[in-house]
Parts: C-alpha cells; structure tokens; sequence
C-alpha cells in the first residue's frame, strides 16, 4: 500500500476551506460561551436562591450530557417544537454556544471565588454596588487566572466542532468523509485532516501562552 502524495495536494484546497470553517464556527460559539458562562459564573455564587439554582441545572445538564446529543435536540427536536427548519449553521453555532457556556461558567465561577473576599469588601467600602465592584475589581482580577482555562476550552470547542458533521454541516471533517467517498483515499486524507486539526491546536496553545505572559502581573516587562 503506497502514500497517494498527489490526491494530498489536489485535495489540499478542499480540507483547508473546511478547517476555515471550523475555525469560524469555534470562534463564535466561543465568543458567545465566554457571555453566557460569564454571567451563568456569575449567577452562579449570588445569594438568589432561584437564579443559582437555574444557573446550576444549566450547568449541570449541558455538562452532564454529550455534545452530540445536543446537536441532535437543537437541529432535529427544536424543528418540531418551533414549527421551522433550522439551518445547519445556526444549529451548529446554536448547540457549540450552548455547550461552552456550561465549561465557561465554571471556569468563571473558580476564577472569581479565587480572588480574595477582602476584595470584595474593599469596594463596598469605597462606595461602589455589588454589581459595580464584580464589574471593576473583581472580574478584571479572575480574568488573569481564567486565560489558561478559556484557552483548553476553545481548544477542546474547535477539535469537539467536527461532532456537527453528523448534522452535515461541511466543516473539516466532513469535507474529509465527502473525499474519501470520492476517492477512497483514507489513509492520505485522514492524515491531512489530523495535521490541519494539530496546526490549529498548537496555534492556539502558543497563543494562549502568550497571553499568559502577557497578563501575568509577576511577569516584569522593564
């Protein structure tokens, strides 16, 4: 069994415009999961007994169930309860938000309770609210400590993305199945999605190592 390097390169092109596509998926499902899971987090520690505990069955339910599951409740159930087709697109975008406001809020929810309590009563002290001191003191403190979390998880979000090929949506893995049914290439093929998928990861790993530094307060810059 030979290495087809020339169906590599024809189909180069094709697996690059998918590994696009899946990058611009993770990026705005993350995006949007960094609001959800920033006020999920937050709803998370208020002394509001029904706003915690709707916060904590959201949490646990998306945590608690598999992603793929999801994609099928929003693309297929969702149709039935709301009477309309849904693109695959917005189902995709739609169930990857969803997902990753669950891990964001806990990754929020660790990094505010990190920061120490006196902080808190420093700024009621000086005058500001509750929502007021969470917005200026405390929030901008944990977003230090939650840059290396929020980076595993766009990494974990944009490898978990190719699960929206079931829907089929054509993102990298599903241009990968659609030539290897052309071609029968899946050996070559496979391997070219692998790298396409490692180059992306270990972007953003350096990345996110970059902002740690960047934000780190012990890093002196003089």
């Amino acid at each position: 069994m030979s290495f087809n390097l020339d169906l590599v390169i024809k189909s180069f092109p094709l697996l690059l415009a998918g590994a696009l596509i899946t990058i611009k998926i993770t990026l705005i499902s993350v995006t949007i999961g960094i609001f959800i899971g920033l006020f999920v987090g937050i709803a998370r520690i208020v002394n509001i007994r029904a706003v915690k505990l709707f916060a904590a069955v959201y949490v646990d339910f998306i945590r608690g169930t598999p992603l793929l599951v999801q994609i099928f409740i929003i693309y297929f159930a969702m149709p039935i309860v709301l009477g309309i087709k849904i693109d695959p697109l917005i189902a995709a975008i739609t169930a990857c938000s969803i997902n990753s406001g669950a891990y964001v809020a806990e990754i929020f929810r660790a990094g505010i309770q990190a920061v120490d309590e006196g902080q808190m009563e420093a700024g009621r002290s000086l005058g500001l609210t509750w929502p007021q001191t969470m917005r200026y003191i405390i929030i901008p403190q944990a977003f230090k400590s939650v840059i290396p979390p929020l980076g595993n998880e766009f990494i974990a979000l944009l490898k978990d993305s190719s699960l929206v090929s079931v829907i089929g949506f054509e993102e990298l893995t599903r241009r990968g199945q659609l030539i290897i049914a052309r071609t029968y290439g899946s050996l070559e093929i496979w391997l070219s999605v692998a790298f396409l998928y490692l180059i992306m990861t270990v972007t953003i790993s350096r990345l996110v190592a970059y902002l740690e530094r960047r934000f780190d307060t012990k890093y002196d810059r003089r």
